[in-house]
């Protein structure tokens, strides 16, 4: 039942963007299902759990669904007079927050249903579980938004002034920061496991510092570099290699590694060869290149390999009799769903709402990681186009008030044949 409002929120959440007439009907169908799953879950004699993290969590998404749901009765009845202006101005906003959390908690609540079901993650399991599903969860949601640059963000991405590693760079190095004081029980002796975790941490701030520097050129303007992606790849050459307790779950990892491994590669060759340290090569991302997709992808496939391989999974498999390649076309198939999915929902987005146009600038067109020709072109063709058109709508205007004044002022003469001038 979580996967099912996830997928709804989700949804509802790109029709409230668009404006569609179907985000009010969706919206009521989610929360008539959210709220006979709530009395289904309570009230069912069948399998019983122990006290869990999804039972604990489910009131918050309640509460959310419900201020979403009284926003938008708020906004449909359109009470824009008096105090109820005021209020306006802060109710649209918040409920386009709110619509938008919606579906990353129903994520959380769905991967702590997965957890509750099978009662992995308790004890000495739950510090594992979290780096496993928090880490594979950032995979995946990196790979998202990749894809949303890709097809549908290039014009905000301008805007920004900033080149998309810079971003890439601050959470990388971020991340290091905390990887590098939290993978170690400060106190205790120090394991292998300890000693990668904290040196992948270490190499992540460190990178992440190079990126952020290498991210403008010496004119201050934005520029595209590699170093994200040799983070990637070297993260992915270091999981590869982790030591595993069980042969099931070190080819797991190992492929987990390739995988990552490839995100990284391919990520480089796309910055480098393909897109020639261009932003993009299409401005509305109508038609970008097959390979640009590989990235996205691989990170979505090194999320899923990453969160389904925590110890107590690997030892249900192990004892199921489940070998690897089973468990990891598996999980692959999940990444090719959730690329799917996404993918149809930028298509929705961006087929029902107008791309930003992007202002010229005939120094960062030139610019190193500015568009390339076939950019340059659509974007100058777009607004030389809506400058024609305000210029010949302004001078129609002109000219029609010209006209009728000088009607008005002198008296309409007959207009003569060219016969009987002829003939005269």
């Amino acid at each position: 039942m979580s996967e099912k409002r996830g997928i709804c929120f989700a949804i509802i959440n790109s029709l409230q963007i668009i404006r569609s007439r179907w985000h009010v009907p969706v919206q009521g169908f989610t929360t008539v299902l959210a709220l006979v799953a709530w009395f289904l879950g309570h009230a069912h004699k069948g399998r019983q759990f122990a006290s869990n993290v999804h039972s604990s969590f489910a009131p918050l998404l309640m509460l959310l669904l419900l201020v979403q749901v009284v926003l938008g009765v708020y906004l449909k009845m359109h009470l824009e007079k008096g105090i109820h202006g005021k209020i306006r101005r802060y109710v649209v906003p918040a409920h386009g927050v709110v619509g938008k959390i919606m579906p990353v908690v129903a994520w959380v609540q769905m991967l702590f249903g997965g957890i509750a079901a099978l009662g992995f993650c308790r004890g000495d399991h739950l510090g594992q579980c979290l780096a496993h599903f928090i880490m594979g969860s950032a995979f995946i949601a990196y790979g998202i938004v990749l894809t949303i640059l890709l097809l549908v963000g290039q014009a905000w991405l301008a805007a920004t002034g900033r080149s998309q590693e810079f971003y890439d760079s601050v959470v990388i190095a971020a991340w290091g920061c905390v990887n590098t004081f939290t993978e170690h029980r400060w106190g205790g002796p120090w394991v292998h496991n300890d000693l990668q975790h904290t040196s992948m941490g270490i190499i992540w701030w460190c990178a992440g510092l190079v990126g952020i520097w290498l991210s403008r050129n010496r004119m201050g303007r934005p520029k595209r570099n590699v170093i994200p992606a040799i983070v990637i790849l070297l993260t992915g050459y270091a999981m590869s290699a982790h030591p595993q307790s069980l042969p099931l779950s070190t080819m797991v990892h190992t492929i987990f590694g390739y995988t990552l491994m490839g995100a990284g590669v391919t990520r480089l060759i796309e910055i480098s060869f393909v897109l020639r340290d261009k932003n993009t090569l299409v401005v509305d991302g109508s038609d970008a290149n097959s390979f640009q997709y590989l990235p996205p992808f691989l990170l979505y496939a090194s999320g899923f390999l990453f969160m389904g391989a925590t110890e107590e999974q690997m030892q249900l498999l192990s004892d199921g009799g489940v070998t690897h390649v089973t468990y990891i076309l598996i999980l692959y198939s999940f990444a090719f769903l959730l690329f799917l999915f996404v993918n149809m929902l930028l298509h929705l987005y961006a087929t029902n709402v107008e791309q930003p146009s992007i202002k010229l600038d005939p120094e960062a067109l030139h610019a190193n990681g500015g568009m390339n020709g076939r950019a340059n072109g659509h974007v100058r063709s777009h607004a030389s186009r809506q400058i024609r058109d305000a210029e010949e709508f302004e001078l129609e205007g002109l000219i029609s008030d010209d006209e009728s004044a000088d009607a008005r002022k002198s008296p309409q003469t007959p207009r003569v044949p060219d016969t009987a001038r002829q003939t005269s």
